[in-house]
């Protein structure tokens, strides 16, 4: 978030390819973002539709970020799972290494690593999550992750010299510790664009927003998600786009841009790799880490 002239300057996030196809929603979704987190494989998605995510998103400025997660598609990737911190380090090496052969194919580049549900909310509370997820990251050239503020990531990221982009919800329902609220409460949505709109607005002019219980989160984001969900809710995406982006410029006291706030490349460096088959392509497959990293 910048403050330029009195005009106050966010990015807009979203978490693509999630199905099986490129969708009409989402290019819609793309073309009303300016940073698109892409899913690699272990949550959801495939090879094709990372390469034709990739593909709208470069012919329209968009940055792309790489969406990680645990290995679990059967859970899409929300259940809590008990991985070895080596493992979970080459798992998440291995995803980005994916996402950058399809975005290369597309001409375009990886700008930042951005985790998915459960490791995204483990990582911010269980340090030896955080840890594999900082030692990940710490692999591309930009070292940049998308994490929640204020949570344990962040004092490790910026320990090992990595830059942090703080991210916001305004469609999800906060509890008081400053958590996204659990998708099994009947508050954790925010389903009502004209309520996503003043509260990505609350979030950027009052750099806070208010828990499920009325109280109040001091919250500092650069960036502001808007998700499209899960492929077993009902189809279509959620608030998002020209109509939405109006209505956070008539709720605002004070002019809000929606700005590209990343920056445009991130490329693995010093990290030997294998190729191993994953869906999507037959012949090609993903790249992990030839040797078990010790801790």
């Amino acid at each position: 978030m910048f403050n330029t002239g009195g005009m106050v300057a966010v990015d807009l996030n979203a978490d693509l390819a999630e199905g099986e196809v490129f969708t009409p929603a989402d290019l819609a979704l793309a073309s009303s973002v300016t940073s698109v987190s892409i899913a690699c494989g272990f949550h959801a998605g495939n090879r094709a539709v990372m390469r034709a995510t990739a593909q709208a998103c470069v012919a329209r400025g968009v940055i792309i970020g790489a969406h990680v997660s645990f290995r679990d598609r059967d859970g899409f990737g929300r259940r809590n799972l008990d991985v070895e911190p080596d493992r979970l380090v080459r798992d998440i090496v291995e995803q980005c290494a994916v996402l950058a052969e399809e975005v290369e194919s597309a001409r375009g580049t990886v700008a930042y690593i951005k985790p998915h549900g459960a490791l995204y909310h483990q990582m911010g509370f269980d340090p030896m999550v955080a840890a594999s997820v900082v030692e990940a990251v710490s692999h591309f050239g930009h070292r940049l992750l998308v994490a929640q503020p204020g949570t344990v990531v962040i004092g490790l990221a910026h320990d090992a010299g990595l830059r942090t982009v703080p991210e916001g919800f305004p469609d999800r329902g906060y509890v008081p510790d400053g958590r996204l609220a659990p998708r099994n409460r009947p508050d954790a949505l925010v389903d009502d664009p004209g309520a996503t709109a003043r509260r990505a607005v609350t979030m950027v002019e009052q750099v806070g927003i208010e828990a499920v219980d009325g109280s109040w989160n001091p919250l500092t984001v650069e960036t502001l998600c808007i998700h499209r969900e899960a492929p077993t809710l009902p189809p279509g995406p959620r608030p998002c786009g020209p109509r939405w982006k109006r209505q956070v410029s008539e709720s605002s006291r004070s002019p809000v841009a929606i700005r590209r706030n990343l920056p445009v490349e991130c490329r693995p460096t010093g990290h030997r790799v294998r190729r191993q088959r994953l869906p999507g392509r037959r012949g090609r497959g993903g790249i992990r880490p030839a040797h078990r990293r010790r801790h």
